[in-house]
């Protein structure tokens, strides 16, 4: 009995060896070949580079007058200017507004805010919580000197400031009542109709002392959802905005990369409120739908536009769609963490595959450690592939790639070899053991700035990570 168990041991560690060397004898092969595929990332980033420059000057040879945000002497002299311009009309000013705005897109700046290490009683962490919907600007105005009839004539006092603002409440009052003559006011607001609150959204008012957003001074906030207006008590009137929390949609249920058509997939993430379907073509990326945890079809103005990667990340980010982890996310968000050069390489190699293969989500990449990634994988080259429910469970750790001998429904996680398979040094490599002819050529007809937008979001959403 002991004899025959013995031999079974020798068995298996001689089945787990022999694919093992292998996998090391081929291993330099497979690296340069990957090199050579991953050659289309350095390209596509020349790409965008050449873009960039040729947009800078295609702005300068407008000679519009707006200024290269870029370049601080520019934005010094615009704004300078502008101060000077003090007989400007309405229609001018919101022109000037307009061009303002138009130039903050060309700036391209770190959104994330440092996060501090300590707050103040009430302060609101800006990493912990979004500003959605713009800023709502609430002040009394007093009134202005009314006009007096004198031997005929009508005469009223003009102030050079213009409309003054009425401080409420006021410092001092001429009689002190202790039961509070003036009591917090009743504000109701419109929550923009392009941002999208999954929880009752929170108000917080602008402490221009402190210079940061606050919680105190509201009180009796309701949100109609249907209507979208909230109501607030506030008692003391300046900016306010609406927050959400930035990570109310991670960690992930679940995820799914699907090829559409060569250089263009589908990327579905599922989050406790909403699954959010992104199409991506060539070098832009679209919304396609937008889910509720209720079946219903929620309507975004975002949908059916396409933008470049950066700038629909910012776009769904403003309109409450946040799928983006952040550098401080792990502060706030229990996930699953990955060694980061190990999940590039996994994002990178999945990108070079995305035309021809789905991947998707596994429950198993929770068992692993922080080495390890665990995906399911499946050739995809007709809408009859979608039906198909053959995934192959694919273990990867950055310079490994091997099939797993379970599936979605065993019992247990197990990371042993299945059989008739092989070790290799690459995803690209462990899938072609199983792929037809047809999708491998597919993967190889990718546009390189198709990859490279696949690649970024799949780096943006970080699924391996965040789900």
């Amino acid at each position: 009995m002991l004899l025959a168990k013995h031999k079974a041991k020798i068995k298996e560690q001689i089945n787990v060896s022999i694919p093992m060397q292998q996998d090391l004898e081929r291993r330099n092969e497979e690296l340069e070949e990957l090199y050579l595929l991953e050659g289309c990332f350095p390209e596509a980033e020349k790409l965008k580079r050449d873009t960039r420059l040729l947009s800078q000057w295609n702005h300068y040879i407008q000679c519009d007058g707006s200024p290269d945000p870029s370049i601080a002497q520019e934005m010094n002299t615009f704004i300078s200017l502008w101060k000077e311009e003090t007989n400007e009309t309405f229609e001018e000013v919101i022109e000037k507004s307009k061009l303002v705005l138009n130039v903050t897109h060309l700036l391209l700046i770190e959104d994330a805010p440092q996060k501090p290490d300590l707050f103040e009683d009430n302060e609101v962490d800006l990493c912990q919580f979004t500003p959605l919907g713009g800023v709502y600007h609430l002040d009394i105005l007093e009134l202005p000197p009314q006009c007096k009839p004198v031997k005929g004539w009508m005469i009223v006092e003009i102030l050079k400031e213009g409309l003054q603002k009425y401080k409420y409440p006021p410092e001092t009052t001429e009689e002190y009542d202790p039961e509070n003559v003036f009591p917090p006011i009743d504000v109701t607001l419109e929550v923009h109709e392009n941002v999208i609150f999954f929880e009752d959204p929170m108000v917080v008012r602008w402490d221009a002392e402190g210079k940061h957003w606050r919680t105190d001074g509201i009180s009796n906030v309701s949100y109609n959802q249907e209507e979208r207006l909230i109501t607030f008590c506030l008692e003391t009137f300046g900016p306010v905005t609406l927050i959400q929390d930035t990570h109310i949609n991670m960690p992930y249920q679940s995820w799914e990369l699907r090829p559409l058509d060569v250089n263009k997939v589908l990327l579905i993430v599922t989050t406790v409120f909403t699954e959010i379907q992104i199409q991506i073509k060539e070098n832009l990326c679209m919304l396609s739908s937008i889910k509720l945890k209720d079946k219903k079809e929620y309507s975004s103005i975002l949908e059916g536009k396409w933008m470049t990667p950066f700038s629909f990340i910012m776009a769904l980010k403003e309109a409450g769609l946040n799928i983006f982890p952040s550098v401080h996310s792990h502060f706030y968000v229990a996930i699953n963490t990955k060694v980061p050069l190990v999940e590039m390489k996994a994002y990178r190699q999945m990108a070079l595959l995305s035309s021809a293969f789905a991947f998707g989500w596994s429950k198993w990449n929770l068992l692993c450690n922080s080495t390890k990634v665990v995906f399911k994988v499946k050739e995809h080259l007709t809408e009859e592939c979608t039906k198909n429910p053959n995934w192959v469970l694919l273990m990867f750790t950055g310079d490994r790639a091997q099939t797993l001998k379970i599936n979605e429904e065993s019992e247990a996680f197990s990371e042993a070899l299945k059989e008739e398979t092989e070790f290799h040094s690459t995803l690209y490599h462990m899938v072609k053991d199983f792929a037809s002819r047809e999708a491998m050529e597919k993967t190889r007809s990718s546009n390189c700035q198709f990859l490279d937008a696949v690649c970024q979001m799949l780096l943006s959403t970080r699924l391996l990570s965040y789900s």
